[in-house]
């Protein structure tokens, strides 16, 4: 293979799908590929903005097969597919109905092998999915009890298929944010910064501050094109250091 050349962390030409992109971390994924050199499409439940464009619910399989369809029409095949969509609420695990707690699986799971099932068929060797799957996939997480599990659900199912299309060529990773400070967050440090001690302690990430979804958006970058052309089946955590310091935390 050869020699990596600056020009690898180009990502000119190829065709990005990224869902979940009208705002926040799919937003700036969305836009990074672009500046990048992608031609990109993306769909979201509220109007998104990009070359190709659809709104819909992830969760309508017609819906998403109709997109798929626009894709392959324009461009007839998938580089990059980027599954960022998902939603959560705040609940006991007792108090989330059954209901609630089909919303939670088919939002942050089910999803996302429905996608993955309508656009591997169009990715050549060189393709790459990224899943993003949350901090809260690798710690417990009381009150969002079910999203945690489907986004540990997720990290696993990106393990899985990073295996069965190896031979395919087709690299699989997840990303992981977490403490990205995102359009409904906002005012979120400044508030961490002046709530009463001992009560509610400031709890920052080892790095002292705040991401920002750009910072997911450069490692989706990455994962998407050569530079990480022999990285598959890993999680880059985009999260200031809170994975590696597990209960430690900055105070």
């Amino acid at each position: 293979m050869a020699a990596l050349s600056p020009d690898a962390i180009l990502l000119t030409g190829r065709v990005a799908v990224v869902t979940g992109a009208a705002r926040g971390i799919g937003q700036a994924i969305a836009g990074a590929f672009a500046a990048f050199g992608a031609h990109v499409a993306v769909c979201d439940r509220d109007k998104p903005q990009a070359e190709l464009a659809m709104t819909l619910d992830v969760r309508d399989h017609v819906a998403v097969e109709v997109f798929a369809q626009a894709v392959r029409e324009r461009w007839g095949r998938v580089d990059v597919l980027v599954n960022n969509a998902g939603g959560t609420f705040h609940a006991p695990f007792e108090d989330t109905s059954p209901r609630g707690e089909q919303i939670l699986i088919e939002e942050n799971l089910t999803q996302v092998t429905g996608m993955i099932r309508q656009f591997v068929p169009m990715m050549p060797p060189g393709g790459s999915i990224i899943n993003v799957t949350s901090g809260d996939a690798h710690r417990a997480a009381p009150g969002f009890a079910v999203h945690a599990a489907m986004k540990a659900g997720l990290e696993s199912l990106t393990k899985s298929l990073a295996l069965e299309l190896a031979p395919k060529g087709v690299r699989v990773n997840a990303i992981a944010p977490d403490a990205l400070q995102t359009e409904g967050e906002t005012g979120l440090r400044e508030r961490m910064l002046t709530r009463p001690l001992p009560y509610d302690p400031v709890r920052l990430p080892p790095l002292g501050r705040l991401g920002a979804p750009g910072d997911a958006a450069g490692a989706a970058v990455f994962l998407a094109g050569d530079l990480a052309r022999f990285v598959t089946g890993t999680t880059v955590h985009v999260d200031g250091g809170i994975n590696a310091a597990g209960g430690w935390r900055r105070t």
